[in-house]
């Protein structure tokens, strides 16, 4: 990816600090090390305060410094504690701006920074539910930053409605996809051929793909249904990939498996675990699915896909339609993909078996379109310049700073 690189640009040689949990898995943890190694190439510092997990070696390996700390902590007495610690971690430092990426830490970096009259930005990764008032304060620390960064059109006008005095801070700066790695030219063949032998799919099987954490709200069980539906209409040599930690959810895991068996679907729906090697799942898919039945705040899942020419059906809820083009907000020849209602096995099965259906022209034509939608919004570059610029305004003064 190219970034830019330059001695005279405002942050180089200044210090900023993201705050996050940890650094597993998902899109606000990837987000943190693309924005680190943005930094990095401007010449500044670009420090992430975590407890560590899966990405901090790449963090490190492209210019990032890891600063162990306690981010995942919501005992209330301990972020006290954590506001102290990391004020003096940025003193000492010299932090010129804080970006915080979750909430309990968002307060802690929210203490440290004001008490250090520094810059604080805050990224809304996600629809945050808040049915208590107690809940909705809680929440609120997302909307307290100087500037709001929101992951896309969806979250920023949920921002605007629960929080309208953030309004005039937001600004939506969409998640990016590094298009270097979600490229098929960029997949050797023994990559795709290794991930279908370890999920046991056998060589004249298609896949249709459901990656995500397994959870009740990403859909697998709406997937099941379809499945078990296209399966009764005589759609044959089809692997279902459930591909995703359980993250402790063993009675959700259980319910699964048993759903699999009462609906006769073993070895058909197969549960396979986190994929290490997304790029090579999406180009080994036939079809890549995104059945959520709550509102996602971004859907990386579906640019990913489509930047990899893999045909995707999405619901059509939260911020997944804002990067799928379909009828009827589209003409057919524009189409990208399938939206359906949240939740609906039926629109699913039907909209499942049409993409798995496209002739080899179609297939060719849509994978296309679809690859030039999601390079020419959704790209990394984008979204790394973009966010590098709230900092340079805010520390150059051309954003307003809050002082509560």
């Amino acid at each position: 990816m190219a970034f830019p690189t330059s001695q005279f640009h405002p942050l180089a040689g200044r210090t900023i600090l993201q705050i996050i949990p940890e650094l597993e898995a998902g899109g606000a943890e990837r987000t943190t090390v693309d924005i680190a190694e943005g930094l990095a190439h401007l010449g500044a510092r670009a420090l992430v305060a975590t407890e560590g997990g899966r990405l901090v070696g790449e963090l490190q390996a492209k210019g990032g410094v890891w600063i162990p700390f306690p981010a995942a902590t919501k005992n209330p007495f301990s972020m006290v504690v954590n506001v102290r610690r990391l004020a003096r971690i940025c003193h000492n430092e010299g932090v010129a701006l804080i970006h915080a990426r979750s909430r309990a830490p968002a307060w802690v970096a929210l203490g440290a920074a004001r008490s250090l009259n520094i810059p604080f930005v805050t990224t809304y990764h996600g629809s945050y539910a808040g049915r208590s008032s107690v809940k909705v304060l809680y929440n609120s620390v997302m909307a307290r930053g100087d500037t709001v960064i929101a992951n896309s059109h969806y979250t920023g006008d949920l921002i605007r409605s629960l929080y309208p005095q953030a309004s005039e801070r937001v600004r939506v700066i969409h998640r990016g996809t590094d298009f270097s790695v979600f490229s098929p030219s960029a997949i050797a063949p023994d990559r795709v051929e290794a991930l279908r032998r370890s999920w046991n799919v056998a060589p004249h099987e298609r896949v249709v793909l459901l990656a995500a954490r397994l959870t009740g709200w990403k859909g697998q069980r709406v997937l099941i249904e379809a499945a078990a539906k296209l399966r009764d209409a005589g759609v044959t040599d089809v692997a279902y990939i459930l591909a995703g930690d359980p993250q402790g959810r063993d009675s959700y895991v259980r319910d699964l498996d048993g759903m699999i068996e009462a609906k006769k679907l073993e070895g058909i729906v197969r549960r396979v675990g986190h994929c290490t090697d997304m790029p090579a799942a999406f180009l080994a898919a036939s079809l890549v699915t995104v059945p959520s039945t709550e509102p996602e705040a971004f859907g990386r899942s579906a640019v990913e896909a489509q930047a990899m020419g893999t045909p995707v059906v999405v619901s059509d809820l939260g911020a997944v339609p804002e990067t799928v083009l379909s009828p009827p907000a589209v003409a057919p020849h524009e189409r990208t993909g399938w939206r359906i209602s949240p939740g609906d096995a039926d629109a699913l099965a039907q909209a499942l078996g049409e993409a798995l259906g496209l002739g080899a022209s179609a297939r060719i034509a849509l994978g296309a379109r679809a690859r030039a939608h999601v390079e020419q919004h959704f790209s990394l570059e984008r979204m790394v310049s973009s966010t590098l610029d709230v900092y340079s305004a805010q520390l150059e003064g051309r954003f307003p700073r809050r002082t509560s």
